[in-house]
Parts: C-alpha cells; sequence; structure tokens
C-alpha cells in the first residue's frame, strides 16, 4: 500500500498549480475548559484562526509574482483559496484553507557557497469565514458562520 507522503501534494495557490519545498496550516482553536471552584465543568467557544507557511523556489515564486505583478502589487493580491491534495493507494487528502492572504518573508537570504536552489516564504493567514475543509468536511461548524456576511 502507498502511502501519503510530502511528495504527493499538488498545491493550489488560487488557480495557480505550484510545486512547494515545504507548505504549513496551523489552525489556533482557542476554546476552553470552564471550571467552577477550580473543578473542570464544561466549556466555552474561544476565537478560531488559520495560518500557514509556503515554501517555494525561485521558478514558482516567480509564478506568484507574475499574479501579484497582474493585481498591481504585492499587497493588491486579493486573498486566494489554497487546496492541498495528494493521493495514496487507499487513502486521498485534501484541506482547502479559504481566502488565504499572502505575504512575504525570506524574500532574499544568500548562500554565496550556492549548495541549495534559492527558497522564498509566502506565511499566509486565512481570512474567510468558510476557513477550512479537511476532506469536504468543514472545521467550523455551520451555525459559526451563518450569520457572517
Amino acid at each position: 500500500m502507498k502511502h501519503i507522503s510530502g511528495k504527493d501534494f499538488d498545491v493550489m495557490i488560487g488557480d495557480l498549480l505550484v510545486h512547494v519545498e515545504s507548505a504549513t496550516l496551523n489552525i489556533t482553536d482557542e476554546r476552553t475548559t470552564v471550571k467552577t471552584g477550580g473543578v473542570p465543568n464544561g466549556y466555552v467557544d474561544g476565537d478560531v484562526s488559520a495560518e500557514g507557511e509556503i515554501e517555494l523556489d525561485t521558478t514558482n515564486f516567480l509564478i506568484v509574482n507574475e499574479a501579484a505583478k497582474n493585481a498591481g502589487s504585492w499587497k493588491g493580491l486579493p486573498p486566494f483559496d489554497v487546496n492541498f491534495t495528494a493521493a495514496g493507494s487507499e487513502t486521498k487528502m485534501n484541506v482547502e484553507a479559504f481566502g488565504c492572504l499572502l505575504k512575504i518573508s525570506d524574500l532574499l537570504n544568500i548562500d554565496p557557497n550556492g549548495k541549495e536552489k534559492k527558497k522564498h516564504k509566502l506565511p499566509y493567514v486565512v481570512t474567510d469565514k468558510n476557513f477550512v475543509n479537511i476532506n469536504g468536511v468543514p472545521y467550523l461548524a455551520p451555525a459559526e458562520i451563518e450569520d457572517i456576511v
């Protein structure tokens, strides 16, 4: 049986297919325990957020740079949906992050020894109420987003 590895993921940033050197997506869920007299007694909902980072080589970075050029600037890029998909012989993984606002870090980090190809990091934050879906299952409950315009 072939298991999923990082090599198996295709990454779409909006409608751009890019090869990533690495990628992360982290969810922060601030639900917390309520205590009565110092003893756990249920929980309350809290804020949620998601963010990550996509690391690209220069060839793939320039694909996104072309989209920024078409938008007028990097800050002019509208939020993108990012889709991470992979398949093994018996398993599939599809993670969607909605409304990802891209930023740039590590634009240049030059190593004069030249042992590796140049990489660029694009941190992002999830800004859309649809938040994150995992294999089609939303992270947020429908009631949490139904009144958000």
